[in-house]
This record gives structure tokens, sequence and C-alpha cells, in this order.
């Protein structure tokens, strides 16, 4: 095959590249088995947060196992509001097909409280499951909840907790896909009554414990140590509640994923800020150009290459058509 504007041979259909958006995933490994193999892993792993498919390409590119795709992140960057509960279910699941679409990366989303009770949760599952996500979080706050490093979080009974979870496994289609089960007991009722929850959101079928918010390295240590037999996720949060520690440190207490769910959030907006100030005082891009990526390098991200490659390949070249003679009228 030649390319139609003459750049020469070019490879057959099965060998074509890919841009992102037509890349697929792994065979014989769904999402949700990936995320797992991810979890049974020694060490730590760690799951960047993204609230859009740039972000995603980007951790990809970077190597990181898990894309987390975050709701204080789709509230701030999407929505322009803070993390209080203001995320429908519709808005969260845009963001995670735009995000499967095009990474192969599993993708562990954060599901809030689930959207309702129990019987929303079914419906929560199966949407978040059909969008292509590995897995999500339910969390035990009421509706509307809050950032679990902010003030003023309410808890809904363990036992509500429980039947949303045992829902969520009901409604799963794929026995793999990960439920994780948040509590945010700790800032609420204290961490002995987080472990309580998290001991009894395990045994209710949890593929995974996340304790949100313990103030300490000594009440980190605790979570793993004292709810053992399943994978346990920790949240970091540079300024937060929980104190960031070294990925080795928590790997040896026993954490299987640690979430940096608006690391690069916070990171754009930090250069975002700079560049536009710049341009406010200079009215100028001049300067930047060191700042900021290149035009390849954007158009690398997206896969314009291979774009480019499929147009030579697909589009053929339309002759251009004289004019067709207008028909005479009287005047």
């Amino acid at each position: 095959m030649t390319g139609t504007d003459g750049s020469g041979p070019l490879p057959t259909a099965s060998r074509l590249p890919r841009p992102p958006f037509l890349r697929e995933r792994s065979a014989g490994a769904s999402p949700g088995r990936q995320l797992r193999e991810v979890l049974a892993r020694p060490g730590l792993a760690i799951a960047p947060g993204a609230a859009d498919a740039l972000t995603a390409l980007l951790i990809e590119e970077a190597g990181l196992p898990v894309i987390y795709v975050t709701g204080a992140g789709i509230a701030n960057a999407q929505l322009g509001v803070p993390d209080v509960g203001l995320v429908s279910l519709e808005e969260a699941l845009r963001v995670v097909r735009a995000i499967t679409a095009v990474v192969s990366t599993p993708v562990f989303a954060d599901a809030d409280t689930g959207y309702g009770n129990a019987i929303n949760v079914t419906r929560t599952v199966r949407e978040f499951e059909r969008a292509g996500a590995a897995g999500i979080q339910l969390e035990d706050q009421v509706t509307p909840k809050r950032c679990g490093h902010f003030e003023g979080k309410e808890i809904v009974a363990a036992e509500e907790m429980v039947a949303k979870l045992r829902a969520a496994r009901f409604a799963r289609i794929d026995p793999d896909f990960v439920l994780v089960a948040r509590t945010d007991a700790a800032a609420v009722a204290g961490l002995d009554e987080a472990l309580r929850r998290a001991r009894q959101y395990a045994e209710a079928g949890a593929d995974a414990i996340f304790v949100e918010a313990p103030r300490t390295a000594a009440e980190l240590a605790r979570i793993p140590r004292e709810v053992p037999g399943v994978p346990h996720v920790v949240n970091i949060v540079e300024g937060g509640k929980t104190p960031v520690l070294p990925a080795a440190e928590l790997a040896d207490m026993g954490f299987s994923l640690a979430l940096y769910a608006n690391l690069s959030l916070r990171a754009a907006m930090r250069a975002v800020r700079a560049a536009l100030g710049h341009l406010s005082v200079t009215g100028s891009s001049i300067g930047l150009e060191e700042q900021i990526v290149t035009m390849a390098e954007r158009q690398a991200v997206v896969g314009l290459g291979e774009v480019e490659t499929l147009e030579r390949a697909f589009l053929k070249e339309s002759p251009e058509k004289e004019p067709a003679e207008r028909p005479r009228t009287s005047f």
C-alpha cells in the first residue's frame, strides 16, 4: 500500500499504528482482573488521580500501574465546585468513559456514596462496569458527602454500608470487578470505630479496604495490622490530615495501593497560574517556551502521528472537479 500523498509504502492494515483512542486492552484479562493483579503484587502500587483523559494518558505514559478517577478532581476541574457531593453519576461516568477509551491501564473510580441507597448502588456498579472501570470505591458517608480531608463529615450506620456492599457484589457482571470499601469513621467516631467498620466491610465482601484520613504514622500502621487478609488503600493528600510517608514505609506497613488523587491537578494549577500570570503581565508568551511542552510533545501524547498514518492509508484524495456549468437564465 502506498500513501496517497506519495510518501511511500504504508504498513498493511493489521500493522498500522493505532492512536490512543483505537488501542485495545491486553487480551485475556478483564480490567478488574488487571487491577486485582496489581493489588496482589508485593510492595506498594501508586495510583495518581485523573479528572480528564489527557491526564490519564500522561499517567499511562509515566508507566504507573493504576489510574484513579478522582471525584474531587472531577468536581474541581470539570465543574469548578468543591468536593461536597455535587457531582452526579452521569458526570462521573462521562469522565470514566473518556479515560477508558484511550488507556489500557486499569482505571479505578471514585463512586462516592454510590449515588443513593443500596438499590441505587446496583445501577452505579453496572454503569461503571459498562464504562470500562476496573473497580470503584464506595464510602460510608451520608449523602451528600464531603472530601475525606474536610471537616463536618457525617457517616451512615455500618449496616447501611454493608447492605450497599452486598448489593454491589450482587450487581457486578465480572466477579473480578473490584469493590473498595472506604470508611470515613476515623474523623467522626475515632480510629477504633473505623477499624471495626473496616473488618465488618471486609466480612461483607469488600475486595479492599480504605480507611480515610488517619492522622499519624502510628494510626496508619494499625490499619493493615488490625484488618488482615485484605488489600489496603491509603490516600495521600499533601497538606491533608494523613502524613505523607515514603512508599517503602507504607509498603512495610502492609498497604497495597496509594492514591495520589489530586497531585496532577494541583501541579497543573500552579503551572497554569504561573503561565497566565506571565501572559497577563507581559501580554505575550515569550519567555515561557521552556515551561510548556512543545507542540510536537503535545500531539505525540494524543496520537496525531498515528492518525496521520491512518489518513494516508484510508482517505482517498478526491480529484478537484470542474464547477458545473450554470444553467442560463433570461436575465
